[in-house]
């Protein structure tokens, strides 16, 4: 009778204690796998608008642009490629941790500066300050451009490297083109 009480007792206590070290490693895997999915879902934002920013330009080059002056019958004007200006970083200050709702007005310009030339702009929140810088933009065959995106997707106050997205001209056999990296250049602190 008393190996009968023994038999249906239930569990050991190492039986639990090996249950509840199960649960907490698949607790531990679960917890990391949320953030990892969290921070992917936050930078795919930086990488979709800098690949989107980047065709942009590459668009505005492509637009030819001439003389703005009246032209008389049979007069000619060079048709010519050229990048836009540099323009002011949007949003003004890098978000820490959070979303901001860049104002309309932010992505301004005129047709040969800023954001207005690349015909860019993203009226969601977003999680970085997007920047674009151009080197020698009248210079069809020297042209170049840096898109960046920097964020502090953990809200510390201490920014991350930015992405970046970068193209030139290219000149081969006479012809010139826009060309991008072939990737976008990935932050190497992905803040968690």
């Amino acid at each position: 009778m008393i190996r009968k009480l023994r038999k249906s007792r239930g569990f050991t206590l190492v039986e639990l204690m090996i249950v509840v070290a199960i649960i907490g490693i698949l607790a531990a895997l679960a917890i990391y796998g949320v953030k990892k999915y969290l921070t992917n879902a936050k930078t795919s934002e930086a990488k979709n608008n800098l690949g989107r920013l980047g065709k942009d330009a590459v668009s505005a080059f492509e637009r030819e642009t001439m003389d703005a002056s009246l032209a008389t019958a049979g007069q000619e004007t060079a048709a010519v490629h050229r990048l836009c200006d540099t323009a002011t970083a949007v949003p003004g200050t890098v978000p820490k941790g959070s979303k901001i709702q860049p104002k309309p007005d932010d992505w301004g310009g005129s047709a040969t500066t800023g954001w207005k030339c690349l015909k860019f702009s993203v009226e969601s929140p977003v999680y970085y300050q997007y920047g674009y810088t151009a080197t020698n933009p009248t210079d069809p065959t020297a042209g170049t451009f840096k898109a960046t995106a920097t964020g502090d997707l953990d809200g510390d106050g201490t920014k991350g490297d930015p992405w970046a997205y970068e193209g030139g001209a290219l000149t081969n056999g006479g012809v010139t083109a826009m060309r991008l990296a072939t990737t976008i250049h990935e932050s190497t602190d992905i803040e968690e």
